[in-house]
């Protein structure tokens, strides 16, 4: 079998859909036995192969910008992906939408549909092309692999997608999330200069992280000494949140950082006293697990598949009321050594050769 995966996400984005397909990419070659694996991605302006894949070959499509193709799929529906990435028994497109296909069995992974349940929460273009693209791409896919159950629920209910062809894969995290030495720590403490004990957020600042319930949480917290750190890139609608933090009387004590270090990211975890998660609805939900794989406490919003994802090993409240949030974190904090085996145990649990595993056996189903 010949399988085509579309890298370009990969290669442009350096968290989220792309961290998944490159993640996919590494774990599908090593994997890839008696089947070959293609990763196909446009390289314009001839920088190379993006990252090395043991086990795959790239196939750089150089004489047109991967933009204007997109630009050309979105409005003209043309040219076909194989006339541009070569024929394969099977394509798969990680990145939500299919493009126009002639030939070949197409597999699409949609990570989650919170753009129809929380419409307000998206960015409008991106919320038009995926409302105007979505039930084409599950119409037309011959398998569609979600992040969760839960996801997968949501798409065969919002989408009419058939149930028979959806595969929920849980998603993995990285080997490097794992208890940290005291010195790796105060390294990063440095860096970025937390001096006092600090709570800690992980992800893109918009709406639907719900970071202003964590400010109001944060205010009622009288006996943390400590800072509330947000870490993440801020994404759309992200003014009145930072309008929030600034109004805060405890603005001092509210740390934004924007850009965290792969390196850097497993010690940050692992000397905060608590993560915590508020996500009006999450797919999958990467900065749960790989704190726990730290060794971290977690408090978390039932948000889409975070249950699902956390299972027993953190505490899931609704954020309708910050006064059980404030009561939990202080024990989070409070007994934060006594549940570190059964934390990482957990975590242990979602690792991408798994992912990749359960991706051969569907793309093995769909060529039979």
């Amino acid at each position: 079998m010949r399988v085509c995966l579309d890298v370009q996400s990969a290669v442009t984005q350096r968290a989220g859909v792309g961290r998944y397909t490159r993640q996919l990419a590494e774990h599908l070659g090593a994997t890839a036995g008696p089947h070959e694996l293609e990763l196909f991605y446009f390289d314009f302006k001839r920088k190379g192969i993006p990252f090395p894949v043991p086990g795959a070959t790239f196939h750089a499509h150089r004489w047109i910008p991967g933009r204007l193709a997109q630009a050309s799929w979105k409005r003209l529906n043309m040219p076909a992906f194989d006339r541009l990435a070569g024929t394969s028994d099977l394509y798969h497109f990680p990145n939500f939408v299919l493009p126009p296909l002639r030939r070949g069995k197409a597999v699409v992974t949609i990570h989650d549909v919170s753009f129809m349940r929380y419409p307000q929460f998206a960015e409008e273009a991106n919320l038009r092309y995926l409302t105007a693209s979505m039930r084409d791409t599950t119409a037309r896919a011959d398998a569609v692999i979600t992040d969760s159950q839960f996801s997968a629920d949501e798409i065969i209910e919002l989408l009419g997608a058939p149930h028979e062809r959806v595969f929920p894969i849980h998603l993995g995290i990285d080997p490097a999330f794992a208890p940290q030495s005291e010195e790796a720590v105060a390294a990063v403490r440095r860096t970025f200069g937390l001096e006092r004990p600090y709570l800690l957020a992980v992800g893109t600042i918009e709406p639907r992280k719900n970071i202003p319930f964590l400010v109001e949480v944060f205010e009622q917290l009288n006996d943390f000494d400590g800072d509330l750190v947000l870490a993440g890139m801020p994404g759309w609608k992200h003014d009145p949140i930072f309008e929030r933090i600034s109004a805060s009387p405890r603005a001092d004590r509210i740390r934004h950082i924007a850009y965290v270090d792969d390196a850097a990211l497993p010690p940050l975890y692992a000397g905060a006293a608590c993560l915590l998660q508020a996500s009006f609805y999450e797919g999958f939900g990467f900065p749960p697990l790989e704190a726990m794989a730290c060794g971290t406490t977690v408090v978390s919003s039932p948000g889409g598949s975070l249950p699902e994802v956390i299972g027993g090993a953190a505490t899931v409240l609704p954020t309708d009321d910050p006064k059980p949030w404030r009561d939990a974190i202080m024990d989070a904090i409070d007994t934060a050594a006594t549940g570190t085996e059964a934390r990482r145990a957990h975590a242990a649990g979602f690792t991408w050769e798994r992912t990749a595993a359960r991706t051969w056996k569907v793309y093995d189903q769909v060529t039979a």
